[in-house]
C-alpha cells in the first residue's frame, strides 16, 4: 500500500505501539493513553526516555544532512514513525530539493498522517509504504516504483532494531536489504542500549514482554556487527549525541551520564 491509496484504517488501541510511544516521548498528540502508560512506565525506569527520543531525533537530522551534501540523492526510510517536524525527506530536500524519499511504516496511525510525509520538493518525490520491517522484499518492490535501485540508496533504520530479537532475524533482515543496494548505498542506524545500566535495560525488556512486545538493547559491539562488510563513516559507531555535533542540533540534556543510544553511518564498497 502507498500513500497514494488512503482506506480507512484500523487501529488497535488495546497495546501500547512504539511509533506512538515515541510521539509521546516527542510531546506529540498521535498516541493513545495505553502508549502514555508505558512511557510513563518507562520514564519511571529512566527519567530521560525524552531526551533519547530527542537526542535519537537529532542524529536523524545530522545523519540526513551529511549524506545530502555527500551526494545521496536517495532516501528509504524504514520504520518511520508518526511525522514531526522537520522529517527526514525536509532536512534532505533542504540540501538536494531533488532528492527522493520513501517512507515505511507498518503502524496504520502512521498511514492516516501520510499526507504529512509527502509533502515533496516540487524537484523531488517522496511516497509512502504500509508494511513491516521483517518483509524486506515487499518494501523494496514498492520503494523500487519511486527509487532507481540501482542507484545509491541511503537505508535508515532508526531506533528499529531494537524492536527485533536475534531469534526473530535482526541481523539477517539488515543483510537482505542491503544486499539488495548498489554500490555507494549507505546503512544509517540508532540503536538503544544496555551498556550504562543493564539492570534497568532488563526491566525494560521485560516491561515490554509482559505486553507481547520485544525490546532487545544491544552492546555497541553488537550494533557494529550489523555494519559488517561496510565501511564505518568517521566517527565510527559512537553515542548517537556524539555522532558529528558539528553538523548541528546537539541536544542539551542534564546530568554527566551518557544518553544509552549508539548510532552509526557506514558506506557500502
Amino acid at each position: 500500500m502507498t500513500g497514494q491509496e488512503y482506506h480507512a484504517v484500523e487501529i488497535d488501541t488495546s497495546k501500547p505501539h512504539p511509533a506512538r510511544m515515541y510521539d509521546w516521548f516527542l510531546g506529540g498528540k498521535d498516541n493513545y493513553p495505553v502508549d502514555e502508560q508505558m512511557a510513563r512506565q518507562l520514564l519511571a525506569l529512566d527519567s530521560r526516555g525524552r531526551d533519547m527520543a530527542r537526542v535519537n531525533r537529532a542524529f536523524m537530522h545530522r545523519a540526513t544532512r551529511w549524506l545530502a551534501e555527500n551526494g545521496v540523492r536517495q532516501f528509504l526510510d524504514i520504520g518511520s514513525g508518526i511525522p514531526t517536524e522537520p522529517n527526514l525527506h525536509q532536512i534532505a530536500q533542504q540540501a538536494a530539493p531533488d532528492a527522493r524519499v520513501v517512507y515505511c511504516d507498518n503502524d496504520p496511525i502512521v498511514l492516516a498522517h501520510a499526507a504529512a510525509l509527502l509533502r515533496s520538493a516540487p524537484e523531488g518525490a517522496t511516497e509512502y509504504i504500509q508494511a513491516d520491517a521483517r518483509h524486506p522484499e515487499t518494501i523494496l518492490e514498492a520503494a523500487g516504483k519511486v527509487l532507481d535501485l540501482t542507484r545509491p540508496v541511503a537505508l535508515s533504520l532508526l531506533a528499529l532494531l531494537h524492536f527485533l530479537d536475534d531469534e526473530d532475524g535482526a541481523a539477517e533482515l539488515v543483510d537482505r536489504l542491503v544486499e539488495q543496494l548498489p554500490s555507494g548505498s549507505y546503512l544509517v542506524l540508532s540503536h538503544t542500549t544496555g551498556d550504562f545500566d543493564p539492570e534497568g535495560a532488563a526491566q525494560a525488556r521485560a516491561m515490554y514482554r509482559a505486553r507481547g512486545m520485544t525490546l532487545r538493547p544491544r552492546s555497541r559491539a553488537e550494533l557494529t556487527a550489523f555494519f559488517h562488510g561496510l565501511e564505518l563513516v568517521e566517527p565510527g559507531v559512537s553515542l548517537s549525541a556524539d555522532w558529528r555535533p558539528e553538523l548541528g542540533e546537539v541536544i542539551d540534556v542534564p546530568g554527566d551520564e551518557p544518553i544509552p543510544g549508539y548510532a552509526g553511518v557506514a558506506r557500502k564498497p
